[in-house]
């Protein structure tokens, strides 16, 4: 009996060391937060890859430890109170670790943060800021990238939310097995993202049937010193949502999880799953069947 329990246990801190650790950081937005940072939780520890820990800003004294993980999902956004800010040694903290090999997920309204932060702006590409900020990236009808000099355009903002056809511009590891075309649900597609949009790939875009009438950047991918970060304006939650049609998406969660294990690795061994949207047909999971994270 003895015997069994040791491998039952050698079995499962094997198993346990081989997941791949994740900091999700949050603690401050005007989006639903926490259920935010539950739901990606979930999404990753349910794939069986990660182990997912959370780091929330309480005080002053708040400092995670960036170092101890392959991947850094930020989830916090002051957009409307720019006095709200991560200390200045915690700012210094992720420049460090991504400049240095880290890892840096900017979920959703992540990149709508921290205009006062130039390292920031670098780190993410392109994000929510004035006209007068950075360059606009839109997409023309050669699927040729234009970039749109500040001042030029608009500011960021986005439309209504709509079921978005993601069309593929780059292909890459993370959206490999995709087709070429892919709807979600209830997605915010922003128009003019602006930014430095420098050591920039754009994987995917939208059109914004909404507003604009044009084609805008989904999703990118960004170097920073020896680390990866990749930037996306998918995942939106909202105050009062539980369990959200875009959190729903089949399409989406297979995202997020391929997207962690890319930047932890550099490589995506997750699958793309039978049911994966079409161009034609969103895929969904049940209203109450939740990720199976802990």
């Amino acid at each position: 009996m003895r015997y069994i329990i040791c491998i039952l246990f050698l079995a499962f801190s094997l198993y346990s060391s081989a997941q791949t650790k994740v900091l999700i950081v949050d603690g401050f937005s005007n989006h639903d937060w926490k259920q935010t940072s539950n739901l990606t939780k979930r999404i990753l520890e349910e794939s069986g890859l990660f182990k997912v820990d959370i780091s929330t800003m309480e005080d002053s004294t708040w400092l995670p430890a960036f170092k101890q993980y392959a991947v850094v999902i930020q989830n916090t956004n002051n957009v409307f109170n720019t006095a709200i800010r991560w200390p200045r040694r915690v700012e210094l903290a992720l420049e460090d670790y991504v400049r240095n090999g880290g890892s840096l997920y900017v979920l959703h309204s992540g990149n709508n943060a921290f205009p006062h932060w130039k390292e920031y702006d670098k780190m993410i590409g392109l994000g929510w800021r004035p006209k007068t900020t950075g360059f606009a990236l839109e997409i023309d009808s050669n699927r040729h990238i234009i970039r749109i000099p500040p001042g030029e355009g608009e500011g960021t903002s986005h439309g209504s939310r709509f079921n978005a056809i993601i069309q593929i511009l780059n292909r890459h590891p993370i959206n490999k097995g995709y087709p070429s075309s892919w709807k979600t649900a209830s997605t915010e597609v922003y128009n003019y993202p602006r930014g430095p949009a420098e050591n920039l790939t754009v994987l995917s875009f939208a059109y914004d049937s909404s507003v604009t009438h044009k084609m805008w950047p989904v999703e990118w991918v960004v170097k920073y010193g020896k680390g990866r970060v990749y930037n996306s304006s998918m995942g939106h939650l909202w105050k009062g949502e539980t369990y959200p049609l875009s959190y729903r998406c089949i399409g989406y969660q297979t995202t997020v999880i391929r997207v962690t294990e890319w930047l932890a690795t550099g490589k995506v061994t997750y699958p793309v799953p039978v049911n994966f949207p079409t161009a034609e047909k969103m895929s969904l999971r049940e209203e109450g069947d939740f990720p199976k994270g802990k």
